[in-house]
């Protein structure tokens, strides 16, 4: 019951986000403020780079998105301010169905074993449990932080 939960806000979550990156003039959305280094769209596509990150490689799992994405919004990564309308056409399926399939893999219980980790918050996470709340508590401070960009950028 409580997982279901979760995986309701995080498909809300994701919806939200889609909606500003597909409603979002593509000019804002590749802009970074001045005092910030990185901008809408990278927070964006990183939500979905470490969403795969913190569950699925964790799990020991194939990841369900590009390499080439992964390397590209990863933590530590900065954008170049440059993204394709495939790339960011790929993003904005990808922020659905990455939902989607996490619900599903977690329902038919492929997530099997897991690779503790302590994240750069001191957090520790010893199974996909535990990844699963992690990860919604980032996606929703990098929600946060695109609101604060949109801000600036309005």
């Amino acid at each position: 019951m409580m997982t279901e939960n979760l995986f309701g806000i995080m498909l809300q979550n994701r919806r939200n986000l889609h909606t500003i990156l597909t409603e979002t003039p593509k000019e804002k959305l590749l802009q970074i403020p001045e005092g910030f280094n990185n901008n809408v769209y990278w927070n964006i596509a990183h939500t979905v780079a470490t969403q795969q990150l913190l569950i699925y490689k964790l799990s020991g799992l194939q990841m369900r998105i590009p390499n080439e994405l992964v390397a590209k919004f990863a933590k530590g990564t900065v954008p170049d301010g440059t993204a394709t309308e495939e790339e960011m056409m790929m993003v904005a399926d990808f922020l659905i169905s990455t939902a989607e399939w996490l619900i599903e893999d977690y329902d038919t219980s492929l997530f099997q074993t897991f690779n503790e980790y302590t994240t750069s918050a001191r957090v520790t996470l010893k199974n996909v449990d535990d990844a699963i709340v992690f990860n919604l508590l980032h996606e929703g401070l990098h929600l946060g932080q695109i609101s604060l960009l949109l801000k600036q950028l309005a």
